[in-house]
């Protein structure tokens, strides 16, 4: 008989979050939502009159941020409760409300932009100097005003502002089907006994040491995709039109170039990255070669990258296990971060087992007033430790930016949004690898490392370049349709994996199934953010004190200023190909003393 998931009424309270510090109940939710609804509208009456003097000028802002900050609250909470249940139709129904809520207030303050750029940059520093209050906001216009030649007239960034509300229909298409409707079926595990297969449930599949359960997963996973392929290129070709489309009309060069830019990101650091990485593929091509040679098998597939290669160290890990395994790891951090983490672990900050209509995967979310918030899927591997302390690394990074930031200056952007988590991860793994003592033991911690770079470093670096390709193909006028992808996809994984795997064919169509392909160019900031982790993890265990208080700054930073500068105030240059080399050479040690580990066995 098949393992079903909990349904959602029957998880226990203690494994789920507590949303209090959002709302307290439905109700709250409701009455704030009305109350919102009608307040927005007197932001209209700051329309035309932003140039009429400073006072003006700081209240519209200080009006706009206040609703921004209230509807906040409300999307965070209608949000969670959907992803908890997507099939509930209530939340899917408040999350909808919300949305169109957003869409009214984009559309109201739609104004703010191109009458900010039409107030002269004198007049601009005049009323920055007769009013204080306006100095919380200076990141705020400085951000405004650089892309002055990339705005528009107001008449059309209010057209603009209105196609949000569709420009986005793409993306909750796939959330939708990906988390409410594509179903797999069930898979024989290794007890022999028939699980549901989901995606949540994919990866540790793939983890099995059981080859025949791990072929039947991947196959059977990407036959459920395969059987929508056209419909899920129509939606992805949607997507990246939608992008080109509003880079075009804003006058950049490209798409790529107008979401860097957005993040204040050079473009040579997503080409450092694509280029550095190319350099070094050798290393994962020895990885593979590796990996085959140790599982044994006369021909590596694509469903032999996930399942770990070193023996008897595949254990379940209980999630109050996981818990103390990450405070103890993150040691370095210093009382006051632990006590942050303590508190997050204690205080249900966390949404922790998958349950029937979970929302996949994990994330860690919240709303300037409220706690932060993790998602996860726990299911008791290593993997799943490390994820625990990644996305408590976002939630930290969110809480010193809340406590430390006004709330326009607390929203640290994408570029910088990995660091933090994956930092965590960083002083995780080289704290066990030093009071490792067993041979075996310190062969698998290498391995998961190892794996760490082939799925941030490597993967994400592959789908950078894939969304790269396919955006550049848009903007020439292409058709995106799924044979194009397939092939697409196909090359890019025999370049990655070189000649030791066997690229099934299968593996063409997981690009259909990546959900943050919705949010464009931003994968590539696993990578960089795995590299600037990488390099300030070091400085932390070098250098002590000294450097977990520059760290610090960086959390406590928010948006406070260009991402590029928080991090070079860390002690990390993300303009240089440095890191990434940097963090190759790493990669280069531990595959360097792994195969001498194997060699001695």
């Amino acid at each position: 008989m098949a393992k079903q998931l909990l349904k959602r009424s029957e998880a226990a309270v203690e494994d789920t979050w507590d949303l209090s510090s959002l709302f307290k109940s439905d109700e709250d939710w409701q009455t704030e939502f009305v109350c919102l609804s009608k307040d927005i509208d007197r932001l209209k009456d700051y329309q035309g009159h932003l140039v009429d003097s400073a006072d003006v000028l700081l209240e519209a802002l200080e009006y706009n941020a206040n609703s921004t900050r209230r509807l906040e609250r409300l999307f965070v909470y209608a949000q969670q409760k959907l992803d908890t249940d997507t099939t509930d139709s209530v939340y899917q129904m408040m999350y909808g409300k919300v949305q169109n809520l957003d869409f009214r207030l984009t559309s109201i303050s739609s104004f703010l932009k191109p009458e900010i750029l039409a107030i002269s940059p004198e007049v601009l520093a005049q009323y920055m100097e007769s009013e204080k209050g306006l100095g919380e906001y200076e990141q705020y216009l400085k951000n405004i005003t650089r892309g002055r030649e990339h705005t528009l007239s107001a008449e059309l960034e209010e057209v603009l502002s209105k196609t949000e509300e569709f420009s986005t229909g793409a993306s909750e298409i796939f959330t939708m089907f990906q988390n409410a409707d594509i179903k797999f079926g069930t898979v024989t595990d290794e007890e022999g006994e028939e699980v549901e297969l989901t995606n949540g449930r994919y990866i540790g599949l793939l983890e099995s040491t059981n080859r025949a359960v791990r072929k039947q997963a991947f196959e059977r996973l990407y036959a459920g995709y395969q059987s929508f392929e056209n419909t899920l290129a129509a939606i992805y070709q949607t997507n990246v039109k939608a992008t080109c489309f509003y880079a075009k009309l804003r006058k950049y060069a490209s798409s790529k170039e107008a979401s860097l830019v957005y993040n204040s990101i050079p473009v040579k650091v997503y080409d450092n990255l694509i280029a550095v990485v190319h350099k070094n593929l050798s290393l994962m091509h020895r990885y593979a070669a590796v990996r085959k040679k140790l599982l044994g098998v006369e021909e590596l597939h694509m469903y032999d990258l996930y399942t770990p290669i070193v023996a008897n160290q595949n254990r379940k890990i209980s999630f109050e296990e996981a818990k103390q395994i990450v405070l103890e790891g993150l040691k370095p951090m210093g009382e006051e971060y632990l006590s942050i983490l303590q508190e997050g672990f204690s205080n249900r900050w966390i949404d922790v087992y998958e349950n029937q209509g979970k929302r996949s995967g994990a994330y860690s979310f919240g709303s300037y007033d409220s706690n932060p918030y993790v998602l996860l899927n726990y299911n008791g591997s290593l993997k799943d430790v490390f994820t625990l302390a990644h996305e408590m690394g976002h939630s930290i990074h969110s809480y010193y930016s809340r406590k430390n930031q006004n709330y326009v200056n607390s929203h640290y952007r994408l570029f910088v949004a990995e660091v933090a988590s994956i930092c965590n991860e960083s002083l995780l793994i080289q704290d066990l690898l030093k009071k490792c003592i067993d041979r075996q033991e310190r062969a698998y911690l290498i391995n998961y490392f190892m794996e760490q770079f082939r799925a941030t470093m490597f993967r994400q670096t592959m789908f950078a370049e894939f969304e790269e390709m396919a955006h550049q193909m848009a903007e020439k006028g292409e058709v995106l349709n799924a044979e194009r992808l397939k092939e697409i996809y196909h090359r890019l994984n025999q370049e990655y994996f070189g000649d030791a795997v066997v690229i099934d064919s299968e593996i063409d169509m997981e690009w259909a199934r990546i959900p943050h392909f919705y949010t464009d160019f931003y994968v590539y900031q696993y990578a960089t953010g795995f590299s600037a982790a990488i390099a300030l993890s070091k400085r932390i265990l070098e250098l002590g004190e000294t450097a977990v208080e520059d760290y610090k700054k960086f959390l406590k930073g928010g948006c406070s200023a260009d991402p590029i500068d928080l991090l070079l105030a860390a002690g990390v240059d993300m303009t240089s190909a440095e890191p990434i080399e940097a963090a190759m050479q790493v990669f280069q040690n531990l595959l360097d003393e792994f195969e001498e580990l194997m060699e001695e066995k």
